[in-house]
């Protein structure tokens, strides 16, 4: 069945900004600024706002003074996002408002519930992107992508423990698959380039990182189907309401943060845990780095809605496809920019990792439908004595 004009712009709309919501991270990595009271240029070294640690000999003079911090907690960077999903509230007020003025509504009015509820999923998000974004900081944009591919392995062993669900063998298939597809990613990474900005060590960890987070993902997500979506919330809703709550404890613990020491682990140049205040002088002293941050907020303001129209109006399966591709998107523009180098090797993971979500999914169902189906032995005998009318049925 061909799209709609509306159809194709909401998968283009998809497309387009999740592969900014990744990209637009990784771009905030290589700026560096003069920070507040006449400091040198470091690092856009801020933990809640981006993470970006320093490689010796990359930004002049203040690096050889200083060793290369560790990486830490991106919470600035999840306040953004945080920030970007809290939008996703007023799109749905938005649409209540104009549906109230339509002759028919279309809304469905949701069960009564506690806004409490999306607080425990968004604890779980709220650490989940945290760590994801330490882990971008410390391999590619494209590896970063790839490997958030094993929540599915998580969602499907934990759904099984907890909410009961029996998978069914191409899910399970999908969930080995994957993994065969996680391996050949990972060695991928072995395999880099020694000359890349990321060291070996840094790759491993960043790789076990994003694995890690995705457990935390998997836990948000059983959540969310035990508690949550069974008071048949909007999605609009329910991303806003989570964002809302993450966006509220992160920023809170901007402040303590300003104050805790953290040595080589916190960020220049006080070395504390967070230091806010230097992130926005940096900010105001490279305005490009604004751009980046809006183009992370917003992206995943529009990449949710998006995605969510995409399922209501097209299928979860194409929503799928979609979000398989712009893991290509990502790494081609991270070819094309010299943020990585071309690993064959890479490539052949990407394509097991998307046979597996694709048997995980289901997608394989309309492929074997369409394979010619062998006759039953009483239809062929049928078929012999000619009665065809019986088989088909009256037309």
């Amino acid at each position: 069945m061909a799209w709609s004009r509306y159809q194709l712009g909401l998968a283009a709309l998809m497309l387009v900004t999740g592969s900014i919501n990744t990209l637009a991270a990784k771009w905030a990595d290589n700026f560096s600024a003069a920070g507040c009271s006449g400091t040198e240029e470091h690092s856009f070294q801020h933990p809640f706002l981006q993470v970006s640690p320093q490689h010796p000999g990359q930004n002049g003079p203040y690096q050889q003074r200083q060793p290369p911090p560790l990486p830490h907690p991106p919470l600035l960077q999840a306040v953004g996002m945080f920030l970007g999903e809290f939008s996703c509230l007023g799109v749905f007020y938005l649409l209540v408002w104009r549906d109230r003025w339509r002759p028919e509504p279309s809304m469905a009015p949701s069960q009564p519930f506690s806004p409490l509820l999306f607080l425990p999923p968004a604890l779980c998000d709220m650490t989940g992107t945290s760590i994801m974004y330490v882990a971008l900081n410390m391999t590619s944009a494209s590896s970063f992508q790839m490997l958030r591919g094993s929540v599915i392995i998580f969602t499907g062993l934990l759904s099984v423990a907890f909410l009961g669900r029996k998978l069914e063998l191409s899910q399970w298939l999908g969930i080995l698959v994957t993994i065969g597809g996680l391996v050949l990613v990972g060695l991928a990474d072995l395999r880099s380039s020694p000359t890349q900005k990321h060291k070996l060590s840094e790759v491993i960890t960043g790789d076990l990182l994003i694995i890690m987070a995705q457990v935390i993902v998997a836990i948000q997500m059983v959540l969310e189907e035990k508690f949550v979506y069974k008071h048949d919330v909007h999605p609009l809703r329910a991303v806003g309401t989570e964002g809302f709550f993450g966006f509220l404890i992160l920023a809170l613990l901007l402040v303590p943060m300003y104050y805790i020491p953290a040595g080589s682990f916190g960020s220049p140049p006080r070395r504390t845990l967070e230091d806010a205040l230097d992130a926005f002088c940096q900010i105001g002293h490279r305005p490009l780095i604004a751009l980046a941050l809006l183009g992370n907020i917003s992206s995943i303001a529009f990449f949710n809605f998006a995605g969510i129209s995409v399922t209501k109006e097209i299928s979860a399966t194409t929503r799928m496809v979609l979000d398989s591709l712009r893991t290509l998107v990502i790494w081609a523009v991270s070819l094309a920019l010299g943020w990585e180098t071309f690993h064959g090797l890479e490539i052949l993971g990407f394509g097991v990792l998307l046979t597996g979500a694709a048997l995980y999914n289901g997608l394989h169902r309309p492929l074997l439908a369409r394979l010619p189906r062998r006759r039953a032995p009483d239809e062929r005998e049928a078929l012999l004595r000619g009665e065809s009318a019986a088989i088909n049925g009256e037309s």
